[in-house]
């Protein structure tokens, strides 16, 4: 029978696969290096066109916020200006409410018996102190404060005897009256129903 020798074969074999998986591995190492070579050009192209796009976005930035600044501005001075407004308005509707005031008071003082010394008025109340000859012309004075259409209520809060010229008694008194609320403008006629 004849005999072969095998070993050498199976040893060259070998070496043939260590050297193609040296050969595989060193080839992989290359090509990953080359993988993050180009990954790496890419991500420094990216970042380059970007740092341009970052500055001009930031400059549009700075230019509107400039703007917004201005627009903030101009929003707190028009709403401190319709606060004014609104100041004003109240002020005229105030001056024209004492002007009616004191003229119904003058209408409804009863002339020759009395007169006012003081007249405090708040938005609900008119607090009138004055002195009178008796306590008749007091109230008459009330009862015609009272058919004022001003006026819901009136009080006498104190009446009390003042000596004027230490001869003259006179009635000292203070009226404390409740402001009628304006009633509310009723609708326009035909409107729909």
């Amino acid at each position: 029978m004849i005999r072969i020798n095998l070993l050498p074969f199976r040893l060259a074999r070998k070496k043939e696969n260590i050297r193609r998986q040296v050969s595989v591995f060193l080839l992989s190492i290359v090509f990953i290096g080359v993988l993050l070579f180009w990954l790496t050009l890419s991500m420094n192209n990216q970042i380059t066109e970007t740092n341009p796009k970052i500055a001009s976005v930031k400059a549009e930035i700075k230019r509107y916020k400039a703007k917004a600044d201005r627009v903030a501005q101009i929003k707190k001075n028009l709403k401190l200006l319709e606060d004014k407004l609104k100041i004003v308005a109240s002020l005229k509707t105030r001056r024209n409410e004492q002007q009616v005031l004191l003229e119904e008071m003058a209408d409804r003082t009863v002339q020759t018996r009395m007169w006012i010394e003081s007249l405090t008025a708040n938005e609900s109340t008119v607090t009138v102190a004055g002195v009178a000859f008796d306590n008749p012309t007091i109230a008459d004075f009330m009862r015609r404060l009272e058919q004022s259409p001003l006026f819901a209520s009136v009080d006498l809060k104190r009446s009390k005897i003042r000596t004027f010229q230490g001869d003259v008694d006179l009635k000292a008194f203070e009226l404390q009256c409740t402001k009628r609320k304006p009633e509310p403008a009723s609708p326009a006629k035909g409107g729909k129903k």
